[in-house]
C-alpha cells in the first residue's frame, strides 16, 4: 500500500506544480483557463482516488480506535472547508471571464495557502496513519 501513498503525493506534486503555472499567464488568457481547467481535473481525481482507495481502510480501523475517528471527523470537515474554497474558486476563474488581476491575486492565494496546509496535514499525519494500518 506504500505505492498509493507514494501515488497520492506525486499527485500533490503535479498539482502545485499546475498551479504554480496558473500565475505564469495574463488574465483571461486561453492557456490561463486550460490550467485551470486541468487543475480542477487534477483535484478531483485525487480526491476520487483518496475517497475511493484511502479513507475506506481508514474508517474500519477508525471502527475501533477512537482517536483515529476524531482525526478523520477532523480531516472531513477541514475537507469540506478546502472543497468549497476550491470549487468556488475554478468556477468562478475557469469559465472565461477571470475579473480583474487582483480579485484572482487574493482569490488564488487563499485557495493556494488552503491546498497547502491541506497537502502538508495529509502527507504528515493521514498519509502515516494510513501506512501504519497497512503494515498491521
Amino acid at each position: 500500500m506504500a505505492f498509493l501513498i507514494d501515488e497520492l503525493k506525486r499527485e500533490h506534486f503535479t498539482l502545485v506544480s499546475i498551479l504554480n503555472k496558473v500565475t505564469e499567464f495574463g488574465t483571461n488568457s486561453k492557456e490561463r483557463f486550460d490550467t485551470l481547467f486541468s487543475a480542477k481535473t487534477g483535484l478531483l481525481e485525487h480526491v476520487k482516488k483518496e475517497d475511493a482507495e484511502l479513507y475506506p481502510v481508514l474508517r474500519k480501523a477508525a471502527e475501533k480506535d477512537e482517536e483515529l475517528k476524531m482525526m478523520l471527523d477532523m480531516f472531513a470537515n477541514d475537507m469540506n472547508t478546502v472543497s468549497k474554497a476550491a470549487f468556488g474558486f475554478f468556477d468562478k476563474y475557469s469559465h472565461g471571464n477571470s475579473g480583474s488581476e487582483l480579485d484572482f491575486a487574493v482569490d488564488f492565494g487563499r485557495l493556494w495557502g488552503l491546498l497547502e496546509l491541506r497537502i502538508r496535514k495529509e502527507e504528515n499525519i493521514l498519509y502515516p496513519e494510513f501506512e501504519k494500518i497497512k503494515l498491521f
